[in-house]
């Protein structure tokens, strides 16, 4: 099953999708696809309607980010051998965890902005984790079990924000739109094995990276496990999982970095594609996001 969100920012509607790809309205189901819409039971209410006896959405519809109330962002660097090396970092011999702020968040389709006086934008394809059920010191073995579904995300980076202003990787990783999720959150049925799942994103048309999620140095279920022994994961929260080799940082012989005018495109299998433009930064104000 493929949940979604869609609508004007800061007034989307709960969605479902169907076999032909087309998006229908859960608004006279639930409320929205939040927490409270990620357990068993209520997944199963879900995937029990028949998505034709529901209102279609209007076509061409703008996709938001698929879960609301996400509580916290949970990332994972340098998960993948090879981007590791081309960031000139060791090999973790233990998952590398930092925090993105819930402010980041943004549709998979929307503007990315650079920040103010951006000189190092970057880009990281990664498949995240939905968590459905409480977590705290999971086994391995049961970690799974608590998955409500995956996404796609994009771990848009400022590498100088990063790395040259000390060691908390959050400055850079933090910014606004700089986590944009979604079309979908697919249930674990649906997607099979988490780790079999092709990976690509292209920037201005060019083939960026390419990967999968077999390589990765610690799988979803070992970084659910590690995760729950030092934070609690609740229903709703994010985990991003790492990214494959190719980012903007690591292109020999010279490193290539976003700049307004750029897009990006990027997908994994199952989870759907995103498409967003840079744009230059401009001052929000007190509203949702762009």
């Amino acid at each position: 099953m493929k949940l979604c969100r869609y609508g004007p920012a800061g007034q989307e509607k709960p969605g479902l999708i169907d076999a032909d790809g087309a998006i229908r309205d859960l608004s006279g189901v639930v409320p929205d696809i939040d927490p409270t819409q990620l357990s068993r039971d209520a997944l199963a209410r879900l995937a029990a309607i028949v998505p034709a006896t529901l209102p279609a959405a209007p076509a061409g519809a703008r996709y938001g980010v698929p879960v609301k109330g996400i509580g916290k962002i949970v990332a994972i660097g340098l998960n993948y051998e090879d981007h590791a090396i081309e960031s000139n970092l060791p090999i973790p011999t233990e998952p590398v965890m930092f925090m993105k702020a819930l402010s980041s968040l943004n549709g998979p389709n929307d503007d990315v902005m650079l920040p103010k006086d951006a000189t190092h934008g970057d880009w990281e394809v990664e498949l995240g984790v939905i968590i459905g059920r409480t977590c705290r010191y999971v086994e391995e073995t049961q970690a799974l079990d608590h998955v409500a579904g995956y996404v796609l995300a994009n771990d848009v980076s400022e590498r100088f924000n990063q790395k040259q202003r000390g060691s908390q990787w959050s400055k850079g990783k933090g910014h606004d739109t700089f986590c944009p999720v979604g079309p979908w959150l697919v249930t674990p049925d649906e997607v099979g094995d988490p780790q079999a799942l092709d990976m690509f994103l292209d920037v201005n048309g060019a083939r960026m990276q390419t990967g999968n999620t077999r390589t990765m140095i610690f799988n979803v279920a070992q970084i659910i496990s590690y995760l729950s022994r030092f934070v609690t994961l609740y229903p709703g929260d994010l985990i991003i999982t790492g990214t494959p080799p190719g980012v903007g940082e690591g292109k020999k012989p010279d490193a290539v970095y976003l700049k307004a005018g750029d897009t990006m495109r990027l997908g994994i299998t199952g989870l759907g594609e995103q498409t967003q433009n840079v744009v230059a930064w401009r001052d929000l104000g007190e509203g949702v996001p762009a």
